[in-house]
């Protein structure tokens, strides 16, 4: 894994030849943190990245709070094939521990609590996501393009745990009542066919997803952050400059089994420090 920023203090030199530097498992780029970097700028420095990064085995980057705002130099990474941890595949996997939070944040009572789930695309990790939701919930709602693949999961669920869980796809009533909607993949253009609780929570898991209906005056979480145990050797700069939740992602082995990974989180005791989006608890 290697770990891209910006420089504190960048130098003259640097600047002017676009000069990258490779210091430990940190590729520290020629800029400030508040700069904003050209289209050609952002293509070179992409491609002084590469020529680091193509000599070596890794081929897993984190990039820094404020790289991420380089939308150009983060396109050309995307484009050289590198593996970018983001933190969306960690979110996913602690769907359980967002909603949980969320139950606390807002004095809900999580027997009575009901959950919506949209997702069209079946994955082992989402079914492993979809049955520890319904352990813990007991209500769930799965609202899907795909029934009859879900269905399958539906009865699944039902003949393990005993546990019952609906699957539909209403676009008037299925959603009309949903307190917390987990959004595993639908896009905007697709949920914005369904009539939304007007003061629901939604929590858009692989995309960023705006509400935009008038009577929408709910909450929208798009991101989060965690804590986990720390390592011996502490970084400041990996501690200031990137979210917590990419450093962690990056370090996990993703092909393991769901319940390894599981077994993992609570061993690093990974807790969710804050929700992010549009809307307060």
């Amino acid at each position: 894994m290697y770990c891209i920023q910006e420089s504190d203090k960048p130098k003259f030199f640097f600047r002017m030849f676009n000069i990258v530097q490779l210091v430990g498992n940190k590729i520290i780029l020629p800029i400030k943190g508040d700069e904003q970097l050209s289209t050609s700028k952002s293509y070179k420095l992409a491609r002084r990245t590469k020529n680091i990064l193509d000599k070596t085995i890794s081929k897993k980057i984190v990039i820094s709070k404020n790289i991420q705002k380089q939308i150009d130099y983060i396109d050309m990474l995307v484009y050289y094939d590198f593996e970018i941890s983001d933190g969306k595949w960690l979110f996913e996997v602690l769907s359980c521990k967002i909603l949980d939070t969320i139950i606390w944040q807002k004095k809900l009572k999580k027997e009575e609590t009901s959950i919506s789930i949209l997702v069209n695309d079946l994955t082992e990790s989402t079914i492993s996501n979809i049955e520890q939701i319904a352990k813990e919930y007991k209500r769930v709602n799965i609202i899907t393009n795909n029934i009859n693949k879900f269905k399958k999961i539906e009865e699944q669920i039902l003949k393990k745990d005993g546990i019952m869980i609906t699957v539909g796809n209403n676009k008037k009533k299925g959603l009309a009542k949903s307190k917390i909607i987990l959004n595993i993949d639908f896009p905007q253009e697709l949920l914005s066919e369904y009539n939304i609780y007007e003061n629901a929570i939604i929590i858009n898991i692989r995309e960023n997803v705006k509400i935009t209906k008038k009577r929408f005056s709910g909450i929208v979480v798009n991101d989060y952050e965690i804590t986990y145990r720390e390592e011996d050797d502490y970084d400041c700069d990996k501690d200031m400059k990137y979210k917590q939740c990419d450093l962690y992602e990056a370090q996990m082995n993703k092909k393991q089994s769901f319940k390894n990974i599981m077994k993992e989180i609570e061993a690093d005791k990974v807790k969710i420090k804050k929700l992010e989006g549009i809307g307060t608890f």
